[in-house]
């Protein structure tokens, strides 16, 4: 028996954690949880050896700019670890105003509000605008966070078919028109790496007078002017009602956002369950986030390495003749089709001192199981030389 501790046993929900085949698969491979011993930039530890960090949502590679270090440091300092409180009552800081005053202004929107996760933020961009009798028309693909503020919404869920405009077209002309309804799409898709085609999408929801909820995570300091992301990279702006994203990928802190007008957070400040019972974010995280996202607007070339290491990395894929699946930005998947192939895959580029993610079903569609890796504005020519090598050793070992 290679797990002993999955064993019978007379309380029901105990044997369903006994006997989960889930938990049994992760065990057998074993892709997940690591920890690192140690990381600088790119670089890392991972049991006793070191690799490249090929799965990091750091995409400028500011994590370690000693501008967000000394930042998050000089905060900590004044303001002590942490708030100890939720916003709506003995947590909220000037440091959280400044923030939301600062990414609001950035954004082109009246006012925001920060998040301790950025899961909170999606998940009460939805929950909290959407009610009972409401239709909500979502992408199949979009995040778990998403669906997970559909899911207590309790509104009606329509889903549409990914990225397909003609779709939701069909969808929406059959659903009762007096109907609220509101539209939900990701900027960039974390899993394939796809930007959403939002100008159509759009388009054709506005013509439902949908109140529109757009998850910008992985376009946010990616795409747009000065990494504003995908709803300034298609000049949108005005056509988007919340807009939320996170902290933790091109900000290179954790937490998360929502902007929109002064109304809609004032509503979600009084409404969201996600907003009101939920602790405030640590003031070391919040000055983390702010210095980069000074740094965003002051030192462009973060953002143009980003993009010269992206098409590099994506020239040098498919030139192995790997599938990308039609990937166009800097989170690129790597299609392997099973799971056994995906392990192996990946069992071969950590032997090559290169650190990758897996994902299989049911994360990813059936025959979709696959690598995800996600390059950087730090990682350096010598190591893109690196893991050049090791995708062509894991090509052939497969």
């Amino acid at each position: 028996m290679p797990f002993p501790f999955f064993q019978k046993s007379k309380k029901p929900i105990l044997a369903r954690c006994h006997d989960d085949q889930v938990t049994k698969m992760r065990l057998k491979y074993n892709p997940y949880y690591h920890a690192m011993q140690s990381q600088r930039g790119t670089e890392i530890t991972i049991d006793g050896r070191p690799a490249i960090m090929l799965a990091s949502n750091d995409y400028l590679g500011l994590s370690f700019h000693p501008k967000v270090i000394e930042a998050a440091c000089a905060a900590t300092r004044k303001w002590g670890t942490s708030s100890t409180g939720a916003r709506i009552s003995n947590g909220s800081r000037a440091y959280h105003l400044e923030l939301e005053e600062k990414l609001a202004a950035f954004l082109g929107r009246e006012a925001c509000h920060v998040h301790a996760a950025g899961y909170l933020s999606c998940v009460s961009a939805v929950a909290c605008f959407a009610q009972k009798g409401d239709i909500i028309l979502a992408d199949k693909n979009n995040h778990s966070s998403l669906w997970d503020g559909t899911r207590l919404s309790h509104a009606q869920v329509e889903r549409f078919s990914h990225n397909n405009t003609a779709d939701l077209a069909d969808l929406a002309e059959s659903l009762p028109p007096a109907t609220p309804k509101m539209f939900v799409a990701e900027g960039v898709y974390s899993m394939e790496g796809h930007i959403a085609a939002l100008p159509a999408l759009l388009d054709v929801a506005d013509r439902y007078n949908t109140f529109n909820v757009i998850d910008d995570a992985h376009g946010f300091g990616v795409l747009g002017r000065q990494g504003r992301g995908t709803v300034d990279h298609f000049g949108l702006n005005d056509r988007v009602d919340v807009l939320c994203g996170s902290l933790s990928k091109s900000l290179s802190s954790t937490g998360g956002f929502i902007v929109g007008s002064r109304a809609v957070i004032e509503y979600l400040r009084t409404h969201s369950k996600q907003t009101i019972f939920s602790a405030a974010l640590s003031p070391g995280q919040t000055a983390a986030a702010q210095a980069a996202l000074e740094v965003l607007q002051t030192e462009p070339q973060h953002h143009e390495r980003l993009w010269q290491n992206t098409r590099r990395y994506r020239d040098m894929l498919h030139s192995l003749k790997l599938d990308t699946w039609g990937s166009e930005a800097p989170a690129i998947p790597v299609v392997l089709g099973s799971k056994e192939r995906v392990y192996r895959f990946w069992q071969a580029l950590l032997e090559k001192g290169v650190f990758t993610v897996m994902s299989i079903a049911p994360a990813v569609p059936p025959g979709k199981d696959l690598i995800r890796t996600a390059i950087s504005a730090q990682h350096t020519d010598e190591q893109l030389e690196r893991i050049a090598d090791a995708m062509a050793y894991a090509v052939k070992k497969l």
